[in-house]
């Protein structure tokens, strides 16, 4: 299987060369689009300066688990409905937090289209649970 995936690479390396191209710019342009990743650190930093503002988007179920501490709770699936609530934040950056960092950024595009700053948590709460950061229940 290797040996013809290297012969086809060999034979067409214009085609695979555009290929990885095109790759490495739809991966850079999603990233882009889903705003900047903040470290655990840098998330302490903007709130403690009154920067930034936490929305968590995890179902309800998972928030009352344990939360960052001042994080609003809108979950992922109400983003969308429930997003002038936000409104009030227009001057700050929201932070979006999830469980593990897989599904912020496509919370971050919509915030970003209703004019907010924003940026993610690298990670999520795992990342947040990780670095043995403050909980709140």
């Amino acid at each position: 299987m290797v040996a013809k995936f290297l012969e086809f690479a060999t034979n067409h390396y214009l085609l695979v060369g555009l290929f990885f191209v095109l790759l490495i710019a739809l991966l850079f342009n999603e990233m882009r689009r889903a705003g900047r990743a903040l470290t655990s650190g840098q998330l302490t930093s903007l709130v403690n300066a009154d920067q930034g503002v936490v929305v968590d988007i995890r179902p309800a179920k998972e928030f009352a688990t344990g939360r960052v501490a001042g994080a609003v709770n809108i979950p992922q699936d109400k983003l969308v409905n429930r997003i002038s609530e936000l409104d009030k934040y227009k001057g700050k950056t929201i932070i979006v937090v999830d469980a593990s960092g897989q599904h912020s950024g496509s919370a971050c595009q919509e915030l970003k289209k209703a004019g907010h700053t924003v940026a993610r948590l690298s990670g999520g709460m795992s990342t947040w649970r990780a670095d043995n950061l403050p909980v709140v229940k």
